[in-house]
């Protein structure tokens, strides 16, 4: 059989399984989702239950809930009757992952799950399992076949079981209300987090970076500061000390094409941009990377109320404050 066409078929049954499990979702995950929300809210922990396959998927899942939040670890069944479970405390909530409900080394840990007052949410492929009865909520991923050609391979299970863990994880997300912001806070080591956290004034150049000129300046002159100052643009202030506009490079260029070396002692007002896109100091660097995306700008001016100019970000501060 050609190998794509393998593939296809592959994907194709693992499609149909999350089709069915869909399909089958019902009023027991909502009460799961009541159960984890219940356990964060209070202060306690999840703890994510698996072996074999079903462990390495739980792995993903803990790491997932504590992404977005919601504290969570991974209990090993074998280490927990030998010492960790310690770290189960009343108000925690288990999630058990076990697709046919009969796994031995879980089934052991249960009576000291619930001697230790926990509640269980179950992801299995049998409700009416061991582990389906001893739970406070069993979610079904059962699937007709694997992917597997031999029908052996834990494949359909596995991704049905990812999926319902993502669906856990996202829709408790939304019940508490985490935000952007909560995210980043999480992640403060990535350019998604800095971006979410960092705010205009925080990555704009100012000081002997930030050249303002009057509109009566030379551009001569104009050039010769913007070249010290190795900046891409200059803002020009009006005498009330509001934004009148900004001479960038391209201003410049512009300028020169039409009037010619001449075009050194005319006043920079005459060639600069009006109007030119800006953002308060306070907003967060999100807002900055879509005004210089939708516009298509190399430099944007930073603005204090509406018009008082206090920075400049040109676009390679991005990649400086990595940003980008």
């Amino acid at each position: 059989m050609d190998p794509l066409e393998q593939a296809r078929r592959v994907v194709a049954l693992e499609i149909e399984e999350l089709q069915r499990l869909l399909e089958r979702l019902d009023a027991s995950f909502a009460a799961a989702v009541e159960i984890l929300k219940a356990t964060v809210e209070g202060g306690a922990k999840i703890l994510v239950v698996g072996v074999g396959k079903s462990g390495n998927v739980g792995s993903k899942l803990a790491a997932t809930l504590n992404s977005t939040g919601a504290p969570a670890a991974v209990l090993n069944c074998q280490d927990a009757i030998h010492g960790d479970l310690g770290l189960v405390n009343a108000g925690d909530s288990v999630v058990a992952l076990s697709y046919s409900g009969e796994t031995a080394e879980l089934l052991a840990l249960l009576p000291h799950l619930k001697r230790r007052g926990a509640r269980i949410v179950a992801i299995t492929g049998k409700p009416a399992s061991t582990l389906g009865k001893a739970a406070d909520c069993v979610l079904d991923i059962h699937v007709r076949r694997e992917a597997c050609p031999l029908n052996l391979a834990p494949t359909s299970s596995t991704t049905n079981t990812l999926v319902m863990g993502d669906a856990l994880a996202m829709v408790l997300l939304e019940a508490r209300g985490f935000t952007k912001e909560h995210f980043a806070e999480l992640h403060p080591g990535g350019s998604l987090g800095r971006a979410l956290l960092l705010r205009a004034g925080d990555i704009m150049r100012s000081g002997s970076d930030f050249v303002t000129v009057s509109p009566g300046l030379a551009i001569r002159e104009v050039i010769a500061r913007m070249t010290k100052a190795r900046a891409g643009a200059v803002v020009v202030v009006a005498e009330d000390g509001t934004l009148a506009g900004i001479f960038t490079q391209g201003d410049f260029a512009r300028a020169f094409q039409s009037g010619g070396a001449g075009i050194g002692d005319e006043p920079v007002g005459g060639h600069m941009t009006r109007e030119p896109k800006r953002v308060h100091r306070g907003k967060l660097v999100g807002e900055v990377l879509r005004l210089l995306e939708e516009h298509r700008i190399d430099d944007l001016v930073v603005v204090d109320g509406d018009r008082i100019p206090v920075g400049m970000i040109d676009t390679q501060d991005l990649t400086r404050h990595r940003v980008v």
